[in-house]
């Protein structure tokens, strides 16, 4: 029998947002401006969240997590994104690497590496990136092969977030090529001290907290016992961890779209020019408002892509759309924030161009809005393939 959806949010997801927003209240959106100038990492805020159990939201609970899922961990995102602290690696360590080692690691993995993730005291970063695969992750060149019960990486990755802050790579490397020549790939778990793993920062523009690197992998030896999964079955594994990469990004920036117009909305109440409020004007009440809606319609598509997630449906459209329709979001509600607040949308006392460099990042990243509309015309129109 077909029943109505109820759009009400349960008790338990309104009491998780406000726990969440209280603790990102206190780091107000200075804080987050003052560490993405300076390219210092969110240390505080990531362990006030894990000290109080928000990291580990989607972790089980026997691994010392919330039990919970997709769902939570987005409201977690979008939450402290909302009070101007939008943390970039909750996407690759608690989106991917917690739902990955979840899923696909062993006991000995999950019980070494996911009660850390779940307080905050490890953080373990995602590593596919190469400078010359893009998309196509069958062109992966960063391989490894078998030596004794051990492991051997060779290879180089690129635009690998966090690396200073982590304990561990989740890295993707090919072990071995189908009969169509195409690389059959698998997870390895590993150190970030390993011997022959280098990794330098990669200068960005962009201010951020995270730092960006490329990573070069001179025969990094790994033991057997660090493979995620299976041999070969990597591609598969790896979008245990893609789908939630991207739900947790669109709610992230989902998040960045709420503050960016809350901040604008209170500037056009009080700032008065000829003794009225800017905001009764059309030409900034109608970009404000116009943005409000943008973000209300990715905020439902992020939780549907999340919900289907959580329950083991087929989420790639909807992850896909959800981080398309939130980046354009984000973006717009920036732009108009800084419209609204004429000069002062660029100076540094309203803090507002560092949320702009990171929305306009997670419009490529991790997957660009090209590559999504590819997937939609092909996987959604069934049109023919573009490339």
């Amino acid at each position: 029998m077909w029943s109505p959806v109820d759009f009400t949010e349960t008790d338990e997801a309104s009491d998780l947002r406000a726990a969440v927003g209280a603790i990102a209240s206190r780091f107000d959106g200075g804080y987050y401006a003052e560490h993405a100038r300076n390219g210092e990492p969110l240390h505080e805020l990531w362990s006030a969240l894990g000290g109080a159990g928000f990291l580990g939201v989607n972790v089980a609970e026997e691994y010392g997590g919330g039990g919970g899922g997709l769902v939570e961990l987005a409201i977690v995102c979008e939450e402290i994104a909302a009070k101007g602290n939008p943390i970039l690696l909750l996407l690759v360590t608690a989106a991917i690497s917690a739902e990955v080692v979840g899923e696909f690691g062993t006991d000995e993995q999950r019980k070494q590496w996911l009660p850390g993730m779940a307080d905050g005291s490890i953080k373990v970063v995602f590593a596919i990136t190469e400078p010359e695969a893009g998309s196509n992750t069958h062109n992966l060149s960063t391989h490894a092969v078998r030596d004794g019960d051990d492991w051997v990486l060779r290879g180089t990755k690129y635009y690998i977030s966090g690396v200073d802050e982590a304990a561990a790579l989740l890295v993707v490397a090919r072990t071995g090529r189908d009969d169509d020549g195409r690389g059959k790939l698998s997870l390895f778990l590993v150190p970030t001290d390993a011997p022959g793993l280098v990794a330098t920062p990669l200068p960005v523009d962009v201010m951020l907290p995270e730092k960006q690197f490329t990573l070069h992998f001179d025969e990094v030896r790994v033991p057997g016992e660090n493979m995620v999964g299976a041999e070969g079955e990597g591609l598969r594994q790896v979008f245990r961890g893609l789908n939630p990469e991207r739900i947790t990004g669109a709610a992230l920036c989902v998040g960045i779209a709420r503050h960016a117009l809350d901040v604008a909305s209170r500037y056009a109440n009080d700032r008065k020019v000829w003794n009225t409020p800017i905001g009764a004007h059309q030409g900034v009440a109608h970009p404000l408002a116009r943005a409000k809606i943008e973000t209300e319609l990715a905020a439902l598509m992020t939780q549907k892509a999340a919900w289907l997630h959580d329950r083991g449906q087929p989420a790639g459209e909807a992850s896909n759309m959800a981080k398309y329709a939130a980046a354009e979001a984000a973006l717009a509600a920036i732009d108009a924030a800084m419209q609204t607040h004429g000069g002062n949308g660029v100076a540094s006392e309203y803090g507002l161009l560092p949320y702009w460099g990171l929305a306009r990042l997670l419009r490529i990243a991790p997957v660009n809005r090209e590559m999504i509309l590819n997937y939609v015309a092909q996987h959604s129109l069934g049109l023919p393939r573009s490339y």
